[in-house]
């Protein structure tokens, strides 16, 4: 994904070789990864043996440009330097070893096996965060592989190092839900700046003569197409969405990433003059997350899975089940999901139109136009993008800090069917095995609030990786029949 709102990772790869054994294992092993490794990769010529080295070896990956490391243990590895390459390098480290095979058992062996046990306990002592794979020991070929899995938890890690989540408003009412102690979002280390409905007001009245809103309306006229938008209400979404990329440029200070949480209801629509979800789905398919409602960990969450999947993502209610005349109709024989595997994810309108159906147009908010304008002619209850989401391998998660100040987080990978919804909205009918179960002992037992986020492709092993990584210890998941839940009676 493009976006300048999203971090490139620059990898870096440091050998490292105890003093006791031939420096050449781990020379000759590093560069046999650099030349496996199908991406860019910077071979630091600085093998470290000693603490010196391990100095020297940083500052030759930092003037070279690095953010990511790959620390490898070409043999058995210095434990003290090898992990003070963590605590001194100011990105994510991966530490990786090498399987045997280079055919001499004597003077070939390196032991690296046995000194990754050693390098991960010195981690430990240190209180230092490394990510190391589910097998971490393997052949330049192996290692390459693992590096790759890599990218995606380190461009994550960069990211939230330096995002900031700008909102406006309090939650609407009822919405507890989305309660937000900002404790587990210092501990991820992202910055927060709070702001209230009338500041974004007055910055958006500020920007009614903008001369750049003629070019903003033509780019909406232009991914729309004609007869799928309102013309004579673009030019109020144009201004909304150059206040918000004007506000994100000059409210960034020291952080290099945004994200937004707005209160988009029910005092939005009558005063900007349209509901913002359009203007949402366009920042967010361009890196930015606009989270619904003042959903700081929905914004979070987005986030997140923008950098794991390098794509866009959006931000759902888990909204309603799927009815048994349309699981009968269109589901059963063609797809091999139960009618509980099955529910409809749904919001106002704020999914990427390039992630929904040919048919999507922007339309109107149904729901609060017969809160707000009593069922008649929508006027300011307009600006919803709004269609069923095309048929796609999804991943519905969420990161979330509990009413207790503890972070945790799901995860479920599943597809969007090609099923028609009938329904109004940015819609569509999500497939998740054993969702009814997953619905009920880790949504519901464990307090989740309704919306989740949905990267479009399968990226749990990254995301639970990254959870791993950042000390996440509650991450729950889908788990299969025969896998039982602690909470789930056994006798049902």
């Amino acid at each position: 994904m493009q976006s300048n709102n999203i971090p490139q990772v620059k990898l870096g790869i440091i050998a490292v070789s105890r003093d006791c054994f031939p420096i050449a294992l781990s020379t000759k092993r590093r560069e046999n990864i650099v030349k496996a490794y199908k991406g860019e990769i910077y071979d630091c010529q600085t093998t470290v043996e000693n603490e010196q080295d391990m100095l020297k070896a940083i500052k030759e990956v930092r003037e070279a440009g690095c953010n990511a490391l790959v620390v490898f243990l070409g043999n058995f590895g210095p434990e003290t330097p090898e992990t003070l390459i963590a605590k001194k390098f100011h990105g994510p480290c991966m530490f990786v070893s090498a399987a045997e095979g280079d055919g001499d058992m004597i003077n070939g062996r390196g032991d690296a096996y046995c000194g990754m046990l050693n390098c991960s306990y010195n981690l430990a002592m240190r209180h230092l965060k490394g990510y190391i794979p589910a097998y971490p020991v393997g052949t330049a070929d192996d290692i390459a592989k693992m590096i790759a899995d890599f990218v995606p938890v380190a461009r994550a890690v960069i990211g939230l190092k330096g995002l900031k989540i700008i909102t406006f408003g309090p939650r609407p009412q009822d919405f507890f839900a989305c309660n937000a102690p900002i404790k587990g979002l210092y501990e991820l280390g992202v910055e927060i700046e709070e702001n209230s409905e009338l500041d974004l007001l007055v910055a958006y009245k500020a920007h009614e003569n903008d001369p750049r809103i003629d070019d903003v309306c033509k780019d909406m006229a232009a991914e729309m197409g004609e007869g799928k938008y309102y013309p004579d209400l673009s030019r109020r979404m144009a201004q909304f969405e150059l206040t918000l990329l004007d506000w994100a440029e000059q409210h960034k200070g020291s952080r290099k990433y945004v994200a937004f949480a707005d209160k988009c209801w029910p005092a939005f629509p009558s005063q900007f003059g349209f509901e913002p979800c359009y203007v949402n789905s366009r920042l967010v398919s361009r890196g930015i997350p606009v989270a619904c409602e003042v959903d700081i960990y929905g914004a979070l969450s987005e986030y997140i899975g923008m950098c794991l999947s390098d794509d866009t993502v959006t931000l759902l209610d888990i909204n309603n089940s799927v009815p048994k005349y349309i699981y009968d109709e269109d589901i059963v024989g063609k797809y091999n999901y139960k009618l509980t595997d099955t529910f409809m994810g749904f919001h106002c309108g704020n999914t990427p139109s390039c992630k929904m159906c040919a048919g999507r147009a922007i339309k109107y908010q149904l729901i609060q136009n017969r809160l707000l304008e009593n069922g008649g002619k929508p006027d300011f209850t307009r600006g919803t993008l709004e269609g069923d989401i095309a048929p796609s391998d999804i991943t519905f998660y969420r990161v979330q800090c509990d009413s207790e100040g503890v972070l945790r987080a799901y995860i479920a990978e599943g597809e969007v069917l090609n099923v028609p919804t009938r329904s109004f909205g940015g819609i569509g009918v999500f497939a998740i095995p054993e969702m009814g179960r997953f619905y009920r002992h880790v949504l519901i037992e464990k307090h989740y609030p309704h919306h989740g986020a949905v990267a479009f492709s399968h990226v749990g092993k990254y995301l639970f990786n990254f959870l791993k990584y950042m000390g996440i210890q509650d991450v729950a998941y889908n788990q299969p029949k025969s896998l039982p839940y602690p909470t789930e009676n056994p006798f049902e």
